[in-house]
């Protein structure tokens, strides 16, 4: 896109305020003739001049009606975005080079809508090759539209411009909006792949924790069995052996962390860093270890679970390395 472009299209941007929600007025809905409307126009002209040569009153009567179709058409084709409301769910994050999913929901407080087309409007990116949603709005009702984009990298992400438009009844005209969401893409690192090996875990405390096997391959960590422990914790095999409820004592495994540590990747690059410990972070989650995180400036003691990973990741996410 050249500088003139660029600035007229920023200057136009800046006429439309960030929000989530975008209710189509008279003032935020443009519209043109297509093609083919312009087809129309050229055709209707041929026929009233052909119609004052020929004196034909039939051909006066034919021409005035099919203006006045397309005139209603320019009516009707505005009518069908004025009054929608267009909400945008909050996204949820993603990996740097994955799409990151948008979810639209177009309400009609009125009259049914047809032929609502949505589409992200990335610059740089031609009309023609810009992938379309097409949706149906019912009266008094909602319909959902799904797009996405891609960020190219980690951390936050403005959403696109999203556009919305329509050339119902007769595809004569164009109208449309342009939205610009207040909301914003949390991208994570995109993990390595394939994964290095996990970084060997440490011991709370400095003790040694040994994992032995017993000869039927079950941990020598039991116990007594106690009201309340699950069938799965009971080590049946000892069970039969013994003749005595046993169960397995779980103490020994939550015992060990695991530091992922920004300076024990061993990488020259600050984003393969990252790389790196984004998929640590994932095989350390399914594994079931307690981990912790290490950054320059930034730590997060050992935990596991959802609420854990996602703020470790949010953290690799947002980085950013001192100056």
């Amino acid at each position: 896109m050249n500088p003139i472009a660029r600035r007229w299209r920023a200057w136009w941007l800046a006429r439309h305020p960030l929000s989530d929600n975008w209710t189509l007025t008279q003032g935020n809905i443009y519209i043109v003739p297509t093609r083919a409307g312009f087809v129309y126009a050229l055709t209707l002209m041929v026929m009233l001049l052909a119609s004052i040569n020929y004196q034909l009153n039939l051909g006066y009567v034919l021409t005035f009606l099919l203006a006045g179709s397309g005139l209603m058409s320019m009516h009707l084709t505005h009518r069908t975005l004025r009054g929608l409301t267009l909400h945008l769910r909050p996204p949820q994050p993603v990996f740097a080079g994955e799409a990151a999913p948008l979810e639209i929901v177009v309400h009609s407080a009125g009259r049914r809508s047809h032929g609502i087309g949505l589409c992200v409007q990335e610059e740089g990116v031609p009309y023609d090759e810009v992938p379309w949603v097409w949706i149906d709005v019912p009266a008094a009702g909602q319909a959902t539209a799904h797009l996405s984009f891609v960020p190219p990298a980690r951390g936050l992400h403005a959403v696109p411009v999203l556009r919305a438009e329509t050339r119902y009844p007769f595809g004569l005209f164009r109208a449309w909006t342009l939205w610009r969401p207040a909301s914003q893409v949390l991208a994570y690192p995109a993990p390595e792949r394939p994964a290095a090996a996990l970084p060997p875990a440490h011991a709370v405390g400095g003790e040694a924790l040994q994992s032995r096997a017993s000869e039927g391959g079950e941990l020598e960590g039991v116990r007594a069995y106690q009201r309340g422990d699950t069938l799965r914790r009971i080590v049946w095999k000892k069970v039969a052996r013994a003749g005595e409820l046993v169960s397995r004592d779980t103490r020994i495994a939550t015992q060990q962390e695991l530091w992922l540590d920004y300076q024990g990747t061993q990488l020259p690059d600050p984003e393969a860093r990252l790389s790196r410990l984004a998929a640590w972070v994932l095989a350390a989650e399914r594994a079931g270890i307690a981990h912790g995180l290490r950054l320059p400036g930034v730590e997060l003691p050992p935990d596991q679970g959802e609420p854990h990973q996602r703020a470790a990741l949010r953290a690799l996410a947002l980085w950013a390395p001192a100056r």
